[in-house]
């Protein structure tokens, strides 16, 4: 009796490339299921602040003396009329 034994070396080739792929979306959601970034945090990791509005930034760039007083007063002042005008 005969047997066909056409597609011997192409299983030898999938096989490897399926079980790469299959242990690769397992890690992957593992990996997504363990640490859900980005659920309400714009991306970032648990435990780490949101985006600092334009008057917190000016405020920590005041009190690391980036900025002096009255280049903190106008731009304090320009934000407010800013403000004003967008809301």
């Amino acid at each position: 009796m005969m047997y066909w034994d056409g597609g011997g070396w192409a299983w030898m080739t999938f096989m490897p490339i399926l079980w790469i792929v299959l242990v690769g979306l397992l890690v992957w959601a593992l990996v997504r299921l363990t640490h859900p970034l980005g659920r309400g945090t714009g991306g970032a990791p648990p435990g780490t602040p949101g985006r600092e509005t334009p008057e917190e930034i000016l405020d920590r760039r005041f009190a690391a003396g980036e900025i002096d007083a009255d280049a903190y007063a106008r731009a304090h002042e320009q934000l407010a009329a800013h403000r004003g005008k967008t809301r």
